[in-house]
């Protein structure tokens, strides 16, 4: 049995699918609990269903880290104070990218052995059904070679307890193939990480869907960059195909042919089937939803919650990182 923590009040959509994630989620795991954090006059849908803790207030998108700490009654401090107490086994919240980042790693504390904590992702790939291991993807906008080292372990680490591959194959983000290539942090880690045996050098963006890799690393500002790129991506193109197929008779009879095929490119290109991003070096389970998550995206966020936890994966990476 596991308690999830839920900020309810981070997402741009408000509580409403939220409460509905909730809902569906404790009726397919019964055995598990959740506490809803946020304002207990929109959670009244939530009354006998979980335990809700009121805290009207929500940080805002371009709060400070000293704005996020100050703010004690907020969704996002209560919710990380109550992991923090030993009330839960996961925390998710859909707010500020930065703001949960502060709250987390003030509140929970690094683990032992991490140096800074990093947002992982997994990222689908052209290979059905396997995904490659992104950080940091924006908890940090510099990083020391030190740390892109210890990424490669964590990611590395994550990719085999949550993903099973045996011996993941390791990349450095880059704006080029050889040694030489890549700026003067990425350069002086692809050094430091010559002598781990799963490292395979540098990759363009380009070629990090491809499947060849199974961890990518980037520094926070580089990494977000490449998510959202790819999300934004992945939108144009939907939309592109969609305009494709409606042009006309001929088209929308076209359609009919290949609707299974687009139908599998759009469920392995959907980003909110990821449930968003974990904050992978703080004591604890943290997941970043993603801000817009409809019910479906809030959903994959609490079953990724639920199997991160299980695994144990914070224990896990501190032992690793030794």
């Amino acid at each position: 049995m596991k308690t999830i923590i839920i900020d309810t009040l981070g997402g741009d959509n408000g509580s409403k699918p939220i409460v509905a994630a909730i809902k569906s989620f404790l009726i397919d795991n019964p055995e598990d609990k959740v506490i809803a954090v946020g304002n207990e006059n929109e959670l009244q849908e939530l009354k006998g269903v979980c335990e809700i803790v009121h805290a009207p207030y929500n940080i805002p998108m371009e709060a400070s880290p000293l704005d996020v700490m100050r703010h004690k009654d907020s969704s996002l401090y209560v919710a990380n104070l109550l992991m923090k107490e030993g009330r839960g086994d996961a925390v998710i919240s859909a707010g500020s990218t930065g703001g949960i980042l502060t709250a987390s790693t003030l509140l929970l504390k690094n683990a032992p052995n991490v140096k800074r904590a990093a947002y992982v992702a997994p990222f689908p790939t052209k290979i059905k059904g396997k995904k490659v291991v992104v950080l940091d993807v924006g908890a940090n906008n510099e990083n020391s070679p030190e740390e892109l080292v210890q990424f490669a372990v964590m990611g590395s680490l994550y990719a085999q307890i949550v993903l099973k591959v045996e011996k993941p194959k390791i990349y450095l983000l880059s704006n080029g193939t050889e040694e030489g290539k890549g700026s003067p942090v990425t350069k002086e880690a692809y050094k430091l990480l010559k002598n781990n045996p799963n490292f395979c050098g540098n990759m363009e963006a380009r070629n990090a869907l491809s499947g060849e890799a199974d961890v990518i690393v980037s520094d926070g500002f580089t990494g977000n960059v490449f998510l959202k790129g790819c999300e934004g991506i992945a939108k144009m193109m939907s939309g592109m195909i969609k305009s494709a197929f409606k042009k006309n008779l001929w088209t929308k009879l076209g359609y009919l042919h290949v609707r299974k095929g687009i139908k599998e490119m759009s469920e392995t290109m959907d980003y909110k089937s990821t449930g968003g991003a974990m904050l992978l070096g703080v004591n604890g389970v943290v997941v970043k939803a993603h801000g817009n998550s409809d019910e479906y995206a809030f959903r994959c966020a609490l079953n990724v919650a639920k199997s991160l936890a299980d695994s144990d994966i914070s224990n896990k990476i501190s032992e690793g990182l030794k």
